[in-house]
């Protein structure tokens, strides 16, 4: 911790992610709080909160990045089935606290936790219209989806749960449709995970991360207002 750097009050602020420690791989800073105002600051210079309830707010960048380009998306052949059935409906932002309160329920993998005070503040983001939820309904029963931030013309994915098999992997397809239909590069995964790698995300060193982050950050956003509701999936 000796290492570290402490934040001050300015939500900006923060130290150059490649300034990250190697062990562990990407912590950064300490401290500051989850404000709307720094977390967007965090979020577009490469860096997450990432934290229990009996540590102080832990800020990350790993090297390499967990990411993937919607546009090279492809579902896998027993996915791609799974969608011409079409037996589920893909909705997006209608149940996003439902959302956020499946993916901190998930037991058994602490790489999804979300405390209290993480949900409160992602809570708070999509009320400002920046975090974004896609939610898979079987039966019109919500059995999967995702949450994330959308910020310039990337997406940076947050976490995701299933009830029912494939229900995550829907939930993220009608992400990559969604993405790849607004010309979005890069989907941030932050962390690897072999879920994520078997559909079909990939590892890039930290400063070709870097370099797409820079390039589209201030692009443009999707206008989610004109997608919310019932999301197409068709391939």
């Amino acid at each position: 911790m000796s290492n570290l750097v402490w934040l001050s009050e300015d939500p900006e602020l923060f130290p150059d992610i490649d300034d990250a420690l190697t062990d562990p791989n990407g912590l950064l800073a300490v401290g500051g709080d989850l404000t709307e105002a720094r977390l967007v600051a965090a979020y577009r210079q490469g860096i997450f909160p990432w934290f229990d309830d009996e540590q102080p707010i832990l800020w990350w960048s790993p090297d390499p990045r967990c990411v993937i380009d919607p546009s090279a998306f492809s579902p896998s052949r027993s996915l791609a089935k799974r969608i011409r059935k079409a037996d589920f409906e893909l909705r997006i932002d209608e149940s996003f606290s439902q959302v956020i309160d499946s993916c901190q329920l998930r037991s058994g993998d602490e790489d999804t936790w979300i405390t209290e005070e993480m949900k409160t503040a992602y809570l708070n983001l999509h009320d400002s219209g920046i975090a974004h939820s896609f939610e898979c309904y079987i039966d019109g029963t919500l059995c999967g989806g995702l949450y994330g931030l959308s910020i310039g013309n990337l997406f940076f994915g947050e976490s995701m749960f299933h009830h029912v098999t494939d229900a995550s992997k829907l939930a993220f397809a009608g992400l990559m449709k969604t993405m790849a239909n607004a010309g979005c590069p890069m989907v941030d995964c932050q962390l690897p995970n072999p879920h994520l790698l078997s559909l079909g995300a990939v590892e890039l060193p930290r400063h070709k991360f870097r370099q797409i982050l820079d390039k589209h950050i201030d692009e443009p956003c999707l206008d989610w207002s004109q997608v919310r509701g019932v999301c197409p999936l068709i391939w």
